[in-house]
């Protein structure tokens, strides 16, 4: 329980190396995919969950082990939060930029296209804020935690 089968700092540099690709991994993935979890979506990250952790604990089940590695996600974590607290550059790089959907009541495609989102997806996210079409809108924005922002026209 209490003997680590693996040098404490290779957990470490372990826990930062699966950390740094999964930031990476989910950033591509784009930011509607984390932002609107279906149920697929959840288990997609249960079993990635499950997938890295053996690449993080080598192999490592002791107590202290666990400790480290979970110490060290939330060390990084607060990390990537400063950085991106403190750098626009580091926050448009890790958390991505908001993007215009629409515009007056004009949908922009290539936005659309760029964000992977569906004009049903779209047009549920308008039904939400009480817009029955495009028209009614001044403007849509996607934001970074992927919902969607609407406007209507006055």
């Amino acid at each position: 329980m209490w003997h680590i089968a693996v040098p404490w700092w290779e957990l470490v540099v372990r826990s930062v190396v699966v950390y740094a690709f999964l930031i990476v991994l989910l950033r591509v993935t784009g930011k509607r995919q984390v932002g609107q979890l279906a149920p697929f979506d959840l288990v997609l990250l249960l079993v990635l969950s499950n997938a890295v952790q053996n690449s993080m604990n080598a192999g490592d089940n002791s107590l202290i082990g666990g400790l480290i590695a979970a110490s060290t996600l939330i060390a990084l974590n607060y990390v990537v939060a400063m950085l991106t607290y403190r750098s626009k550059r580091i926050e448009a790089l890790v958390e991505g930029r908001p993007q215009l959907l629409i515009h007056n009541g004009s949908l922009i495609a290539a936005a659309l296209n760029e964000a992977r989102m569906t004009r049903h997806e779209l047009n549920a996210a308008l039904r939400q804020a009480g817009c029955a079409s495009v028209e009614e809108v001044h403007y849509a924005v996607l934001e970074n935690n992927g919902s969607v922002s609407v406007v209507a026209k006055k």
